[in-house]
Formats: C-alpha cells, sequence, structure tokens
C-alpha cells in the first residue's frame, strides 16, 4: 500500500506521552452545500462501503415495494447487535411474506453485541443471530412482493440488486467500480469516498418520499439501527437529526438534517477508532460539547489516551 492510499493519520494512541500506536485513513466531511468542508486523506480513494449504505438499500427495496412498519425499516438498514428484539424482527418481516428463517441466504454467525455474544455462549452460529439477517429479511419480503426468484436474490444481475445498484448510484452521481461480495454474502459495491459521503447527504436531505421515510425510521428507531450499548445507537440518541451507519473494515458515515455530512475509512480495517472520529466529526459541526477519547490503562493507572488527530 503506497502513501495515497495508506491516507493520513486519523487517531492517535499516546502512553506516558509517547506514540505507542496510530490509525491512519481517509476522512472526508461535506458542508451544508455540498462543498468539501474538511479532508484527511483522498476524497477519491475507492472503498467498499459495507453495510454504512444499509440504508440505500432499504431505499431501493422501499421503492420496489417493501412495505413494513418504521420499526422494522429501521430493522433492514440496520447492523443489529442479535438480541432477542432483533431476531424477532427479521422474523416479522419474513411472516409478512410467508417466509421463515430458512429462506435466509444470509452468512452465519453470532450475534454482533457483546452482551448478546455472550449470552449466545457455545449455540451454533445462525444465519438469525447475524447482523444483517433485517437486511436480508427486507430483500427476500421485497422478492416475495415482485414475485422474483427467492433462490438467487443475491446474485449481481437479479432485479433486486440491480434496483439497488441503479440507487446508489444515483444518489453518489458516480458509475460503481467493481462488484464484490460483501460479509454477509450480499453484493458489495467499489465507489469512491467521495461518492459515498455524497450518497449519504443525498439520503439525508432527499425530498422523495421513499428516502425520508427510511431516514426517519432509523432516526426514530436508533436502537434498531445498532442495538444497546453500540456507539451508533447512542449517538443517535443524543444528536437530534442525525443519521449514523457504521460499516465493517473501519467504515463510517454521519449525516444531519442540513446535509452536513461525514464519511471515513479507517486504513487497518479496525473499529476501535470509530465512536472518536465520529465524535471528533460531530464536535467539529458544533454538535457536541467536547470530543469523545478512550483512557488508556496501566494496571488501574490512566497513562494516556487515544484520540482524534484533527
Amino acid at each position: 500500500m503506497d502513501k495515497q492510499d495508506q491516507g493520513e493519520v486519523l487517531v492517535l494512541l499516546e502512553r506516558s506521552g509517547i506514540l505507542e500506536s496510530q490509525h491512519d485513513g481517509h476522512l472526508i466531511m461535506l458542508g451544508s452545500k455540498g462543498e468539501i468542508e474538511f479532508l484527511l486523506g483522498n476524497a477519491e480513494h475507492l472503498v467498499y462501503p459495507r453495510s454504512s449504505i444499509k440504508g440505500i438499500q432499504t431505499a431501493a427495496m422501499v421503492r420496489a415495494g417493501l412495505n413494513v412498519e418504521p420499526r422494522l425499516l429501521a430493522h433492514v438498514s440496520a447492523s443489529h447487535s442479535g438480541s432477542a428484539m432483533h431476531q424477532s424482527a427479521t422474523l416479522e418481516i419474513l411472516s409478512a411474506g410467508g417466509l421463515n428463517e430458512s429462506a435466509l441466504k444470509n452468512a452465519q454467525d453470532k450475534p454482533l453485541g457483546e452482551v448478546e455474544r455472550r449470552e449466545w455462549g457455545d449455540k451454533p452460529a445462525t444465519s438469525l443471530a447475524q447482523n444483517c439477517s433485517g437486511k436480508h429479511a427486507g430483500m427476500l419480503l421485497t422478492c416475495a412482493v415482485n414475485d422474483w426468484s427467492l433462490e438467487n436474490y443475491l446474485l449481481p444481475k437479479h432485479p433486486l440488486q440491480v434496483a439497488i445498484k441503479e440507487e446508489l448510484e444515483e444518489l453518489g452521481g458516480e458509475a460503481i467500480k467493481l462488484i464484490s461480495i460483501d460479509g454477509c454474502g450480499a453484493p458489495l459495491f467499489l465507489l469512491s469516498l467521495s461518492a459515498l459521503a455524497r450518497s449519504i447527504r443525498a439520503l439525508t436531505i432527499s425530498q422523495d418520499p421513499v428516502h425520508a421515510r427510511v431516514i426517519q425510521a432509523c432516526k426514530s428507531f436508533p436502537e434498531m439501527v445498532a442495538g444497546e450499548g453500540r456507539s451508533t445507537t447512542r449517538f443517535m440518541r443524543e444528536n437530534e437529526g442525525l443519521f449514523l451507519k457504521e460499516g465493517a473494515e473501519g467504515v463510517g458515515v454521519g449525516s444531519l438534517p442540513d446535509g452536513r455530512t461525514f464519511a471515513f475509512k479507517v486504513s487497518d480495517g479496525a473499529s476501535r477508532p470509530y465512536a472518536i472520529l465520529v465524535s471528533a466529526c460531530l464536535k467539529r459541526f458544533g454538535t457536541v460539547s467536547a470530543s469523545e477519547t478512550s483512557l488508556i490503562y496501566g494496571g488501574s493507572e490512566v497513562v494516556g489516551e487515544m484520540k482524534s488527530n484533527f
């Protein structure tokens, strides 16, 4: 990886005044008119957005006929913790199409949430517990209402996936560079960081009733978008009007009702800088009073901190 691909320093970890570790990457912040207000790294760096675009995927489903209550719409847009509440919501969506858990074709996993995973214990992984089960249930219900194939709904050429790709390209103003496969098994679309930011901004400020419906559902039910104890849910509760979504491999996006938006990709794929980066971006937007830091301990003594570099 060359220096341009590596990006710039986003987060620092200091122990006893000495830099011990750092997380590099790319971060873009757009102003209310869509202009680049702040940039670290390369705005055109290509990224796999992973789960950060689930709201856009949901919008494509709604446009194709998905019709569920807001709580369940937020769940379709989620990387959920795998709690009993979340798994029940997935089953509700499936049952609306006369389907059950066996129809799910996402990868199997144990719950994503720390508490939920501990409570799960030694039980085997399931598709229902996996954090993308709500999205896949939404995909299946969309296929059911359109009489589209349920067996191959994850193929890139399936009408559902074509609709999702077109929705993303329209919102981001950029053609998809490559189609890969996400961890859950769904098509994964490669695009620039700037296009990712534009797509999230467009989704947030859109007057399209489909987009407004998805965004409002996520804002109204942040516990469905992530889960109790998760930073995404906490930030959305603490910052009125904020839309926020994390993705695997160090991706994060957020947007405010006036169109101010941020998107970042941590080069080493780490998730631990996520809350610090979100907090730092919100501070630059003037929505929180102080940046979040993570204290570093030596035994029981605080000897350092992890903090943003901007």
